[in-house]
């Protein structure tokens, strides 16, 4: 140890060649003239064609690694067969090559979300960069089809009253019913005006977002869709009225302090309505608390989701790239644009700690810096009230907040949870990835199917209760079995 032996390169030429990469040229032994006598003419000829030689070797020389070679850019770049570098242009050679030190900082997600969600409801300004135009985005306003086919009879049927919220795509009012067996009953009336919509993207949200909630009627905990209007200048959306205000009026009043009962109870209903709507094929994508409303005033009243101006159809081997939704409750896997129904279960989660602790469980000053602690950042469990919560409540936390989307619970799978269970009223709904696992383990090997035969015998008590819940909802046969018709039985019985 210590001793260093080892010989000088046999050609000085060659040894300075393979130094000549960017990387080589912030260090100034690689590059310093080696101070020696210019070789005599009479080597000159055959000096120059061992560098030819050298050069067309260093070149078609094969990776260990590869059968083939692809040279690259940079090394004609950096040869000094290089036209930048050539004779014929001295005034290049005058020129010192530079290399940033420093790398560039990444670049902030926030800044491209916010030129994709400005690009969608037409908020561009003149001269953002954003203006380019993707898509149909290209058509003028002017020649946007606005026309929806919806009825045209909203003043013959509702009395509009006054506002009770706005966004910033629309704004939300009072109504009453004119005539019918509903006859002064009071609903909400969303109103989207038709000169916000600048953007194809901006109309076919609204055609779809009318689409879903007709998808989606008939559950307890879904906002109740009565009937889309529209006339020149508006569509107005008529609802249920919710008059129990926004989960989030409720944490801030309470100071963000639930208890975990209390938290346990709001928990349920957002996932049982989370469940539906993915069996149904819906992604919500902008889950917060902000869009979940109680029906009244009443300490227990129900809890009804709102807001699917952002939702989507999905298939169940489909990958969206749309990015949507908001700051703190986004999906890390929504900010690398390949996502599904699991975008949900995580804003579901960063709900959870909210309300556990009163406190978001990813923070920073900026949108680019939520971003980044979303990507990056784990949330902490270390401080109060954490160390005083049930280890059921924590874990239920955590697989909701997983990283990874195919690790993360699904909304069916975390009514299963322990921590959910204890309560008596749940009831597991049909989930849609039972569906998937069956498709796989229909398409395996043999061997496969053995090794999943085997691996079955490991699982968990909470993994089984799972597992037999959905077992049972799909209603088996006498003998135990199940075939292609109780699919299709379940399918109908559970799906809209």
């Amino acid at each position: 140890m210590g001793l260093c032996i080892s010989k000088p390169p046999p050609n000085p030429s060659l040894s300075v060649h393979k130094n000549d990469s960017p990387l080589a040229k912030d260090n100034p032994v690689a590059v310093k003239d080696s101070g020696k006598p210019a070789a005599t003419s009479v080597n000159d000829e055959n000096s120059t064609d061992r560098k030819k030689k050298d050069e067309e070797s260093e070149v078609g020389k094969k990776s260990p690694f590869f059968p083939f070679y692809s040279p690259s850019p940079a090394h004609y770049l950096f040869s000094k067969k290089s036209p930048g570098r050539s004779p014929a242009n001295p005034s290049s050679n005058s020129t010192p090559k530079r290399f940033f030190k420093r790398p560039f900082p990444p670049p902030s997600p926030a800044k491209h979300i916010r030129a994709v969600l400005a690009r969608r409801h037409g908020s561009v300004k003149p001269n953002e960069a954003g203006t380019i135009p993707e898509g149909n985005e290209a058509e003028g306003v002017a020649g946007l089809d606005k026309s929806f086919g919806f009825s045209k009879h909203f003043g013959n049927k509702y009395e509009l009253g006054d506002e009770v919220g706005r966004g910033h795509f629309g704004y939300t009012c009072m109504a009453r019913f004119k005539k019918g067996e509903l006859k002064g009953q009071q609903v909400a009336v969303k109103v989207i005006p038709k000169a916000k919509m600048t953007t194809a993207i901006a109309v076919e949200d609204v055609r779809r977002e009318v689409k879903i909630l007709r998808a989606l009627t008939g559950h307890n905990n879904l906002v109740q869709f009565y009937d889309a209007y529209e006339d020149h200048d508006n569509v107005y959306i008529v609802m249920e009225l919710c008059e129990g205000g926004e989960l989030l009026d409720r944490i801030l009043s309470r100071g963000g302090k639930y208890s975990e009962d209390e938290a346990k109870a709001v928990m349920i209903q957002i996932l049982n309505v989370v469940a539906f709507c993915h069996l149904q094929g819906v992604v919500h994508r902008d889950l917060k608390p902000e869009n979940f409303l109680f029906t009244s005033k009443d300490e227990n009243a129900q809890l009804k989701a709102i807001d699917f101006g952002l939702s989507d159809f999905v298939r169940p081997d489909e990958r969206l790239n749309d990015i949507v939704g908001s700051a703190y409750y986004v999906a890390p896997e929504v900010l690398h644009r390949s996502y599904s129904t699991e975008a949900d279960v995580w804003s579901i989660g960063v709900i959870a700690y909210i309300l556990l602790c009163g406190s978001r469980p990813f923070w920073a000053r900026t949108e680019s810096g939520i971003f980044r602690a979303v990507l990056k950042a784990d949330p902490s469990f270390d401080e109060q009230p954490w160390p005083s919560l049930s280890s059921e409540a924590k874990d239920f936390v955590k697989r909701l907040l997983n990283k990874d989307p195919r690790k993360r619970m699904t909304a069916a799978q975390a009514l299963s949870h322990p921590w959910i269970k204890s309560c008596n009223d749940v009831k597991v709904p049909l989930d849609i990835l039972i569906f998937k696992l069956m498709k796989s383990y229909m398409r395996s090997s043999a061997l496969r199917k053995a090794a999943l035969r085997a691996l079955s015998k490991t699982l968990t008590v909470d993994e089984l209760h799972y597992l037999k819940e959905q077992f049972a909802l799909l209603e088996p046969n006498k003998n135990g079995t199940i075939c292609l018709e109780n699919i299709k039985a379940a399918l109908m019985k559970y799906a809209t």
